[in-house]
């Protein structure tokens, strides 16, 4: 097992070093720059039509399987997961405060990215065998990049199959056992023979049943928890001022040894801010624009514009949320970690109360991130096999949950950190190729609304 863990974290070096931050950066740069900042300065357009997007528009009931807004939020139920509560706490703690920084830069510019693949996915989704729409990178590599970059998408298919049962399962699984044997008491395989039976049951209704289901337990708990939050730091209000010159200092110079926190150098705060950053978020991934294009939409610009809400709201509010409870607590200096860190900090503030409701808030989001990410790999795996792999792959799935709950926890993070960078390049390689595409149907489509606008105020 050492030798293994050995060889991932050498891997894990090369797939998170300079190239990949650049890569992951730069395209979201090259992106926002493309767009003119339009995913930043239309936000509150695509709030708009977020609330609009709970029914799908007349006559686009045979484009997609479900209405735009569980769309995203069935992406959303992918992405708000154990990266919000564990993830931001172990950025805090290798890379210190500084690293919330970088996960806020990583969010910003991933705005502009997970909003291109939206727009990419429903441009060049497909209809399957069963009447169902798939897409995402791999299709739009295949249909977008021609046949000879097929190959990349092909990798890109493999890596998800593989990557979901770390990033989207065991790490989930593992983060829900060990949070409710610590708080519950209650062991981690019963912890996870429960999370099987549930996810089961879900998953057996399909992408109709995973939407449903995260449309409605998303938006609950994502609200809950930052309500929790927001009481904290109302408690530690006086310290919220010096958290966030903390975080712009650290970010620029890294951070001393302090307590129990060992000190972290610029490059750390930034390697592991950008790593939790899209860890959380999943913005350059690829994962999002597949259930995006299940969405019952006919424009591409329209559902990117409600994609591009994911990241925001994931990092920018509750991950955010999270970080300043850790910081304003002054328990990062704990020498704690992950999951528990995050506890230490909410009980800090709330005793007797705030660990249990870290604990009840991240076995809910791994919860409907293992539901999300299964739709994931399903999809991968059908670009793959077809249709017909779909059920042993489900079967493999379900059964991983169980078996992930007892894992090393380091081992799995390290796991899905490497596969994470695995499933980025193929797809940050295809949006910038196909940048022109995402830039042209923008563009035509703000030309179209304005001249709406424009004919209605004659």
């Amino acid at each position: 097992m050492e030798a293994l863990e050995s060889i991932i974290g050498e891997i894990n070096g090369i797939v998170w070093g300079w190239p990949m931050l650049i890569l992951i950066l730069g395209v979201g740069f090259f992106m926002s720059l493309g767009l003119k900042l339009m995913p930043i300065l239309k936000l509150g357009t695509g709030f708009k039509l977020l609330v609009g997007g709970t029914h799908a528009k007349e006559g686009e009931e045979s484009e997609g399987e479900i209405p735009p807004y569980q769309a995203l939020m069935t992406a959303m139920s992918a992405t708000v997961g154990t990266g919000n509560i564990a993830g931001v706490a172990t950025a805090v703690f290798l890379g210190g405060p500084g690293a919330l920084f970088w996960m806020w830069l990583t969010a910003l510019v991933g705005m502009a990215t997970k909003y291109s693949e939206a727009v990419l996915a429903v441009k060049y989704r497909e209809v399957d065998e069963e009447g169902n729409h798939v897409g995402g990178p791999m299709y739009y590599i295949k249909n977008g990049l021609g046949k000879k970059w097929t190959w990349l998408g092909t990798a890109f298919a493999i890596f998800g199959a593989i990557a979901g049962f770390g990033i989207g399962n065991t790490v989930q699984s593992n983060s829900i056992a060990q949070v409710i044997e610590a708080n519950f008491a209650v062991p981690t395989l019963v912890t996870g023979l429960i999370a099987m039976v549930l996810v089961g049951a879900v998953l057996m209704g399909g992408i109709k049943r995973i939407g449903s289901v995260a449309g409605a337990l998303v938006p609950f708990m994502a609200a809950a928890y930052i309500v929790a939050g927001l009481v904290v730091l109302s408690i530690n209000a006086d310290q919220i001022g010096p958290a966030f010159a903390l975080i712009i200092e650290s970010a620029f110079t890294g951070h001393a040894a302090e307590g129990g926190f060992a000190g972290a150098a610029v490059w750390a705060a930034i390697r592991f801010g950008v790593a939790r950053g899209v860890f959380s978020n999943e913005a350059g991934l690829g994962s999002a624009p597949i259930a995006h294009a299940a969405a019952q939409t006919k424009d591409p610009v329209r559902q990117g514009l409600i994609a591009m809400l994911g990241t925001f709201l994931d990092t920018l509010i509750v991950c955010t949320v999270t970080g300043l409870v850790i910081i304003t607590s002054g328990v990062w200096t704990s020498g704690e970690s992950g999951a528990a860190l995050t506890s230490a900090a909410f009980a800090d503030a709330l005793p007797g109360i705030g660990n249990y409701l870290v604990a009840i808030s991240l076995a809910i989001f791994a919860f409907t991130t293992i539901i999300g990410w299964s739709f994931y790999g399903e999809k991968c795996v059908e670009f793959l096999f077809g249709v017909k792999a779909i059920k042993p792959y489900r079967i493999l799935w379900i059964l991983a949950i169980p078996l992930g709950a007892a894992l090393s926890l380091d081992f799995v993070w390290l796991v899905a950190d490497t596969l994470n960078a695995m499933m980025a390049i193929p797809n940050l390689i295809a949006i910038a190729i196909l940048s022109p595409v995402v830039f042209k149907l923008t563009r035509e489509y703000f030309e179209r609304q304005n001249g709406t606008l424009a004919s209605q105020t004659k």
